[in-house]
């Protein structure tokens, strides 16, 4: 499973990838950050779509059409604003794995995620590290798809820390 996990440094809406997730507010209606750039990038057609969906809950997410990404798909998923209750890393998980399974219904070869919930949400990076990787990982454990799925990051310290818990996963395998 380890082998379909990639790590990108860089803009996300750049990626040649199958779908791309949005980390999106519950209006997905656009906002700041990764999601406000990938609506720019989208163009004005995405907000439209986005209007038509109702929103959606904290720990799910929806699927609508890339319009002028790179990528055929948007997947916006609506991650939690950290609280440090126990409800945090399950709502997370939620994101993850519900894109993961509107990308296997979707016939998505390649996803890539953002750090969700990292940036104005503050979810402690090292946390959310962990519950997207088990995430992840238990849900490719299990799917045969999608056959590639990449972290694209946007900082070098955000990709120092999946680097890191990735190798350490990897050396935990080899054992």
């Amino acid at each position: 499973m380890l082998d379909k996990i990639e790590l990108y440094q860089g803009d996300i809406t750049r990626l040649g990838v199958d779908a791309i997730v949005n980390a999106a507010n519950r209006s997905l209606l656009g906002g700041g950050g990764v999601d406000g750039a990938i609506h720019r990038a989208a163009g004005p057609e995405l907000l439209q779509e986005c209007r038509t969906l109702g929103g959606c809950e904290t720990g799910s997410a929806k699927i609508t059409k890339a319009y002028r990404l790179p990528a055929r798909f948007v997947i916006h998923a609506v991650g939690p604003i950290y609280s440090g209750s126990p409800q945090d890393p399950l709502r997370l998980a939620g994101c993850y794995r519900t894109s993961l399974r509107l990308a296997l219904e979707n016939d998505v070869a390649s996803i890539a995620f953002p750090a969700i919930s990292c940036g104005v949400y503050g979810y402690p990076i090292a946390d959310a590290v962990q519950v997207a990787l088990d995430a992840t990982v238990e849900f490719l454990a299990t799917h045969d798809a999608p056959a590639r799925v990449v972290f694209a990051l946007f900082s070098h310290q955000f990709f120092t820390l999946y680097q890191r818990a990735l190798a350490v996963r990897e050396e935990g395998r080899r054992k």
